[in-house]
């Protein structure tokens, strides 16, 4: 029986990987501050625990895995991630939790890790133009991401590639470019836009009107879980170590994707402007490589995803709306 450790199993993406991998009939033990918010783990043991302790860290590779995925970071959508209010916390909390595990592998032995690195990671100089960004791996250097989080991602990447080569682990490095569905954050400050947009759509009457940061022209692709799962399973059982893209190539404007959520929902919105965080202004991934190493890339259309988030969501305002009076 394969043996796996999530780490950041109480997430959004960790929380679909233990399930994914509890199907594939493994043996999981999750570990996280907390527990997956909307339904209960399916991994045989789920620690509770702070990876930035390194004795925590330390337990919880006190047996053999065959697998270890390593999700766990300081994240959140361009609210969080581009204000620069906490790029202290992000950059040092991140980068304790991956110098944590990657020496608690090497001390046990334990080569097989995967780490989820970003799309962030990506020269800023490279994404001015909505319509033809570059975001192939090789891309990367000259290194000038476009924030701190994406700083802390890259030097990351540069650990765990350093630890391959003076410490014999056999690191597997993805890229991820905008992960949604279902039992993503949708509320809060942290969501990403596909939530953000489908909570503000479900929220507001038909012929009513939503804000979005920027002018809306700012382009991006969003990789529903499923598929993402896919791709890092699949680059974990190769002989590939990466980094590669594991994101789609269908690009599309915010306010293209509003209108998608709104098509979805059935309503006729429309749009206000407001200045707020963006980001890059083009980022799209690029699946030449993946294409290449591992004879597969992720195909399904955005909007199918979209659908399936969408529901969920509509379903969660639902449930939380007030009673009548």
């Amino acid at each position: 029986m394969t043996s796996a450790l999530v780490c950041g199993a109480g997430g959004f993406i960790g929380s679909h990987l233990v399930r994914r991998l509890k199907a594939e009939g493994a043996w999981v033990r999750g570990v996280d501050l907390k527990r997956p918010e909307f339904r209960e783990t399916e991994a045989d043991e789920f620690v509770i625990g702070d990876l930035r302790d390194p004795a925590l860290c330390a337990a919880v590779t006190d047996r053999p895995f065959d697998e270890i995925y390593q999700l766990a970071a300081d994240m959140g959508g361009a609210g969080y991630i581009f204000t620069g209010a906490n790029d202290a916390d992000v950059m040092r909390n991140s980068a304790t939790i991956n110098l944590n595990m990657l020496e608690a592998c090497r001390k046990r032995r334990l080569r097989n890790i995967f780490y989820s690195s970003s799309a962030c990671i990506y020269p800023a100089y490279n994404q001015d133009d909505p319509e033809n960004p570059d975001c192939s791996e090789a891309s990367a250097y000259p290194a000038a991401p476009d924030s701190e989080y994406g700083w802390e991602k890259l030097f990351s990447e540069r650990l765990y590639f350093a630890y391959q080569r003076n410490h014999d682990l056999a690191p597997r490095v993805a890229r991820f470019h905008n992960i949604f569905g279902p039992e993503g954050t949708w509320t809060g400050g942290r969501e990403k836009a596909p939530a953000a947009l489908c909570r503000k759509v479900a929220l507001t009457a038909d012929g009513g009107e939503i804000e979005i940061w920027g002018d809306g022209v700012q382009t991006r692709s969003f990789l529903y879980i499923d598929e993402c799962l896919e791709g890092m399973t699949r680059l974990m059982r190769s002989g590939f170590s990466g980094p590669v893209n594991i994101g789609s190539e269908e690009m599309i404007s915010i306010d293209d994707l509003a209108y998608l959520v709104m098509r979805v929902a059935g309503k006729k919105l429309t749009i206000r402007h407001i200045p707020g965080p963006i980001g890059v202004r083009g980022r799209r991934s690029d699946n030449r490589l993946i294409h290449a190493r591992l004879g597969w890339a992720p195909s399904e259309a955005l909007e199918v995803g979209i659908r399936r988030t969408y529901r969920w969501i509509e379903r969660q305002v639902r449930e939380r709306a007030p009673a009548p009076a």
